[in-house]
């Protein structure tokens, strides 16, 4: 907004009062001195009219016509020495005499309003507009009386123009005085404004170094008025406090800020009609949004969630502590879990909006999903095995151990059961071992020719691949090197190509191939098997998880192979992913960094 000086905020000040007082006693004295003239000038063509009366014999008017003819001629002379019109009107309207016109020309006059006056015995008056000399004139009407009966009216008029004359002299007279008592008025403007406004450039000048974060006391200055001087000393104590009260807040402030930006949980605060006050890191990266332009904006606007938005109403209206968890889809799905609670003001009685802590539980809800179906696909895969051993075991002492074909038959049942659940704990166990260990820091790693770790691999899995007549094929640039744990690769690989034997038909083929990319090493191992529905892919890699749990387990699965798999090839901070169709087999790549970092 743009300012202006003192000077420009006390003139119009004095203009307005001094061109008001002048409009109002030009408009005042007008009005009367022009009553006054119309006064003046209605007596004196009532006079006019009186001598023009008795210039007229005493004959009734209308009873002859030479006689009307003369009152005619007289008229006219009379009207041109006086100039004033003259007008001789019969009681019935019709004109006989008039200075400035022919009456036989003139229409009937007894509708004027002077006239009608004038028959009622008063003397009429009117200001009007002739329609026979087509100006304004004052029409003064006096009745003619003849045996105590009016029989006809005399009429007297002058032009307007005249009085209007007369009062444009006065009025310019007026305006020229009032035009001087506002020049005067500016020039007193000038030197109050002068005296005024060098306090105020003092008090600025005071109040810019305050600005300016320097809040030493003021030296000693001569002020113009006591008030000022008393400004002067408030802005002084004023200074001190806010000195102190800046750095407190200031540093209060920093804490705040250091503390809001180094939280994990997120934190929003709203006022009561849903604007955003503030709005931390943490939350802007929940919401996926930019903090520094959501500032003050309504939070429908900005965080374009409704769970959230829904949430935000409820406790402005109820003004409780509440939580409630919500989900934001976004490029990963989080599980946020917020816990609302009015904001107080500056009195505790005052809620000033509400602030939101927002945690997210993603991992935490993970975890506890994960350790769910943990415990129970372990019970469940521990508990089948086991009831199997157990019932065979019953049968046996019930007497088939005196059976050698049965018991053969039950023992050869019994050990296979006891080896799948020596699978079970020997994955079990390496599971934990592999979070246990945690990073690649922990684990011993060296460089290793990628033909070597394969060719390992692909030993372990030879005879299981040559009862299917199932051929082992390595392709790429088998000099290749890796930096991996060598034992934990091997069962990576040996997991893979164990599973693309065992779901592959006979005579087949599964693939090993081996690309460099930059600083980027890629395993594949590919099958001509049944492949994977895509409904199945995004959790192939869980635990436990499996396609077909009959034929899994028929084919002595523990169903955490390809989760060992991934938990390998993240400790070796790489990826593994899967592209499969159905009847069309299955790819599975593994992506490890030339050189660990």
């Amino acid at each position: 907004m743009k300012t202006r000086p003192f000077f420009w905020h006390i003139l119009p000040s004095f203009l307005l009062i001094s061109g008001l007082s002048c409009i109002l006693l030009l408009i005042y004295t007008t009005k009367e001195f022009k009553q006054f003239f119309l006064d003046h000038t209605v007596s004196e063509l009532k006079t006019r009219a009186i001598l023009f009366d008795e210039s007229i014999c005493t004959t009734p008017i209308g009873t002859h016509d030479s006689l009307n003819k003369a009152i005619n001629t007289l008229a006219k002379r009379i009207g041109r020495k006086t100039k004033t019109r003259y007008s001789v009107i019969l009681a019935g309207g019709l004109v006989i005499a008039d200075s400035d016109e022919e009456p036989s020309a003139m229409d009937n006059h007894g509708n004027r309003p002077e006239v009608i006056s004038a028959l009622e015995g008063d003397t009429g008056v009117s200001v009007r507009h002739s329609a026979t000399l087509s100006r304004d004139l004052v029409y003064v009407a006096l009745p003619l009386v003849h045996n105590d009966s009016i029989y006809a009216i005399l009429r007297a008029s002058i032009p307007v123009i005249s009085l209007s004359e007369r009062m444009g002299t006065f009025s310019k007279k007026l305006f020229i005085a009032g035009l001087i008592i506002i020049i005067v008025s500016v020039l007193v403007s000038i030197v109050l404004s002068q005296r005024l406004s060098k306090s105020l450039i003092l008090l600025k000048n005071l109040a810019d170094k305050f600005a300016k974060g320097d809040f030493q006391p003021v030296s000693f200055i001569r002020w113009h008025t006591e008030e000022t001087a008393m400004l002067a000393q408030s802005m002084d104590a004023m200074a001190k406090q806010l000195d102190e009260r800046i750095k407190t807040i200031t540093s209060q402030k920093n804490e705040q800020k250091a503390i809001l930006s180094a939280m994990v949980e997120g934190v929003v605060a709203v006022d009561l009609d849903e604007h955003i006050i503030m709005i931390n890191e943490a939350a802007g990266m929940m919401f996926n949004i930019e903090i520094a332009n959501v500032t003050g904006k309504w939070v429908q606007e900005s965080i374009r969630h409704r769970a959230f938005q829904k949430f935000v109403r409820e406790l402005l209206d109820k003004k409780t502590t509440r939580k409630q968890e919500i989900v934001i889809s976004a490029d990963v799905e989080r599980i946020i879990e917020i816990q609302g609670t009015a904001l107080q003001g500056t009195q505790d009685s005052i809620t000033r909006g509400v602030l939101f802590v927002l945690h997210d539980v993603t991992h935490l809800k993970k975890l506890e999903r994960v350790r769910s179906d943990f415990v129970s696909n372990v019970s469940h895969e521990l508990r089948t095995p086991l009831t199997s051993i157990k019932g065979f075991v019953e049968t046996l002492q019930d007497g088939a151990k005196n059976k050698k074909e049965s018991m053969d038959r039950f023992l050869k049942i019994i050990e296979s059961q006891v080896n799948r659940l020596n699978s079970l704990i020997e994955d079990l166990l390496t599971l934990s071992r592999l979070e246990k260990d945690g990073t690649i820091e922990e684990i011993i790693v060296e460089e290793v020719a990628s033909a070597e770790v394969i060719k390992n691999a692909i030993e372990v899995c030879a005879d299981k691949a040559q009862a299917k007549e199932i051929i082992l094929e390595v392709t790429g640039d088998k000099k290749t090197s890796l930096f991996v744990n060598i034992s934990l690769m091997e069962q990576a690989l040996i997991n893979l190509i164990d599973n693309a034997v065992k779901y592959s038909d006979e005579c087949t083929k599964v693939t090993i191939s081996i690309e460099q990319v930059s600083n980027e090493v890629t395993l594949i191992v590919a099958d001509q098997g049944h492949g994977i529905a895509r409904e199945h892919l995004p959790r192939i890699f869980e635990r436990f998880y499996r396609i077909d749990k009959a034929r899994s387990k028929k084919m002595g699965g523990t169903g955490l192979g390809l989760s060992i798999v991934k938990h390998i090839v993240n400790l070796h901070k790489g990826s593994v992913s899967v592209e499969s169709k159905e009847g069309k087999g299955s790819t599975f790549t593994i992506r490890l960094p030339r050189v660990l970092g």
